[in-house]
Parts: structure tokens; sequence; C-alpha cells
């Protein structure tokens, strides 16, 4: 069994830099991918942790000229190699593309769409569903927080719209599936909860193609525990097994 497990860790790590490590390795991944990860000493804490711990094989969207700014990282224990393909998700440290050297190499792409407001979530999503529908390389999947979801089923307040919708349903029709609906039917459950209202939205997701779908042994939510549930992120991360 092959474990990724990707996780929105919130605001680089913080003091949370080492227990965020400590949970990653409860969850026993072979290749990590993990939103909100920065060019800050906390997150640079969290790489080298897992270098040394054997995820020695390290992609990431960071930049020192911007620190603070949100970007990805990709950590593996077997060989990977960045991807670059013309039309790719912008801004580009909210996208990593990446081939994955196991026995039965497959691509993975990690996501972190911008919010409405930023007026970058559309084009986002257009350039993403026009890459699923393009696809020619074999067996992939997209990941990551798409600050969306259905309308209705994916929130317990009114939040999406036809814009989500049309980007959810477009994978769809493009036979990249949401994985959690293909395992889970019409289950509700949440991965970030509003501070201030307390509801809560499906806003991580994994969509597969069709070469993989055949691959996929499990998928669930699980949130990152500190003690005493005092939760290590205000998303809950992506545990999704491929079979060998």
């Amino acid at each position: 069994m092959f474990r990724i497990v990707f996780w929105n860790i919130m605001h680089g790590g913080g003091k949370r830099a080492n227990t965020i490590v400590n949970q990653l390795m409860a969850w026993q991944p072979n290749l990590i991918a993990l939103a909100e990860f920065r060019a800050t000493p906390a997150s640079r804490l969290i790489a080298e942790n897992l270098f040394h711990l054997g995820f020695n094989h390290q992609l990431t969207t960071t930049t020192d000229k911007l620190r603070a700014q949100n970007g990805l990282l990709l950590a593996s224990q077997t060989e990977l190699e960045s991807v670059i393909m013309r039309g790719m998700p912008k801004p580009s440290h909210r996208w990593l593309l990446a081939n994955i050297q196991t026995k039965r190499p497959f691509h993975i792409g990690v996501m972190h769409i911008p919010n409405m407001h930023t007026k970058l979530k559309v084009p986002y999503h257009k350039s993403v569903l026009r890459l699923a529908r393009n696809w020619k390389l074999g067996e992939a999947l997209f990941i990551g927080d798409t600050n969306s979801g259905l309308p209705d089923i994916d929130e317990e307040s009114p939040a999406f719209t036809k814009t989500e919708a049309t980007f959810m349903n477009g994978l769809d029709k493009a036979n990249w599936k949401d994985m959690f609906r293909v395992l889970h039917g019409d289950k509700r459950d949440y991965t970030w909860y509003s501070p201030n209202g307390k509801n809560g939205f499906r806003l991580d997701q994994a969509f597969v193609n069709v070469e993989l779908q055949a691959r996929i042994a499990s998928f669930q939510y699980v949130w990152g525990d500190a003690g005493e549930h005092n939760q290590l992120s205000d998303h809950a991360a992506i545990l999704l097994d491929l079979k060998d």
C-alpha cells in the first residue's frame, strides 16, 4: 500500500512545527503534500525533520523573497520530478505538479486554490479543468485545499455558488472523480470550520483520473490532534491509500 497525506498546516506551522511532524509520522505516509507551507523557520524545520526521517526527495513553491507567502511542499520517500506544463494554474506558488517514481509511477498535482475575493479563483478553476480535460500522461490525481465544494452537500450554511459547482462538476465530467464521493456517497464530512459561525465546509478534495481510479484503496479525512483535542490545524488532512 502507498499512502498519500495532504494537509493544510495553517500559517506555516509556527510553534506547532515539531508536533506537526510527529502527527504526520503517526499517519505513516509514503508521500506528503502540505499547503500553507512557507519559507519561514517553522516551515523549514518541518522540511528538515521530514528529510531526516526519510522524506529526502522534496519540492517546494516557496521563495526567500516572500517568506510569509503561503506555498506548497511535496516530500517523498521515493524519487520525484517536477513537471512543467503549458497553462498550469496561477499563482504558481499555489500549484505543484510532480511525477512520483514508485513501482507504478503516477503524477500528482497539489492545489491551494485562492479565495473568491482575490479574483484569482475562477481563472485557477479554468486552468485545472483544462489540464484535466487534456491530460495524456497516464495515472494521476489532483489533490489539495480547493476552497470549493458543491452547494448544500459540502456546506453547513450557504457559501458555494454556481462557480464552485461548475468546477466540481466539470472535473467529474472529465472523469476526474472526487474520491470522497466515490467511496462515501452522500455522506457529509467537513474539513474546515468557520471560526465565527462554527459552520463546516468540505474544502479539501482529491480528484483521481480514470487511469488511477482502480488503484484507490481508501480515502479518509483525519484531524490532527495536539492533545486534549487541541487541533494542530484548522483543516483536516486527507489520507489516500493506493494499491501497489
